[in-house]
């Protein structure tokens, strides 16, 4: 679960992995990663024939496709020496851990995987441990609180980082929210194969949510932020999930 060592040097240039999810359910959370990174001085690139970094695939077992698409993704963020920045924990994950995994038995692309798994960040992680930023002008107003992802936190070991960024927005007011390092119940194919499950799951977490008093709920990985809204939104809860670069940007719900 270790993080990649920071750069000698503050980094003026970043590619951005958008992932399948952002790309298409989310794009103005991608528009958002942006603006706040251009904020602070870096230029953002977007490989263009980038793909699915082959997190389901490797999730469902389905190894040679998984490896197939990590061998992409790495070649096409190896043609360019800039740090990867992902909006997802999910998919850095995936990067900085399963792929460098998936190819240890080819020499010459686990030593390309673990190449590239050594200069990804997840978006929070970038901003606080790379670029030294917390403070994040923003206009977002309201009552947060902060989820935490399950790939992200266990995975790459993002928590701290969302958490100090959250505390310097605009004139919004942190709340803790109870479990907030419980599975909302997604889990990816999770969801699709143990549905009774994840909706169960699901249900103890809009309980939460409500005890916490919150109007926005804030992750990391945008599929955690849809399973939360369907189930918010079934309720009739008044609550908003938003990905942690739309609040930073000062997005409107």
């Amino acid at each position: 679960m270790s993080s990649p060592a920071a750069p000698a040097t503050r980094p003026t240039r970043v590619q951005l992995l958008v992932t399948c999810l952002v790309d298409h359910f989310s794009p103005s959370t991608a528009d958002a990663v942006v603006r706040v990174l251009e904020q602070h001085g870096v230029e953002v690139v977007v490989p263009e024939d980038q793909t699915c970094c082959g997190q389901p695939a490797c999730n469902a077992g389905a190894r040679p496709d998984a490896i197939a698409m990590a061998r992409h993704t790495i070649a096409v963020l190896e043609r360019d020496p800039a740090p990867v920045v992902i909006p997802s924990g999910s998919c850095t994950d995936m990067l900085v851990h399963q792929a460098p995994a998936l190819l240890a038995g080819d020499p010459a692309w686990a030593a390309r995987a673990a190449a590239v798994a050594a200069r990804t960040w997840e978006f929070s992680q970038f901003l606080v441990d790379v670029l030294g930023v917390t403070a994040v002008p923003s206009s977002t107003t309201g009552t947060l609180a902060y989820h935490a992802c399950c790939h992200g936190l266990r995975g790459i070991g993002i928590d701290a980082q969302p958490r100090a960024l959250l505390e310097h927005v605009g004139t919004a007011t942190m709340v803790a929210l109870p479990e907030h390092d419980t599975c909302c119940g997604f889990g990816g194919l999770f969801a699709v194969k143990l549905p009774d499950i994840s909706g169960a799951m699901l249900d103890r977490k809009c309980r939460q949510i409500a005890t916490s008093g919150a109007d926005t709920i804030v992750v990391t990985d945008i599929s955690c932020a849809m399973h939360m809204q369907g189930g918010l939104d079934r309720k009739g809860q008044p609550v908003r999930v938003r990905h942690i670069a739309d609040v930073l940007a000062g997005e409107s719900a």
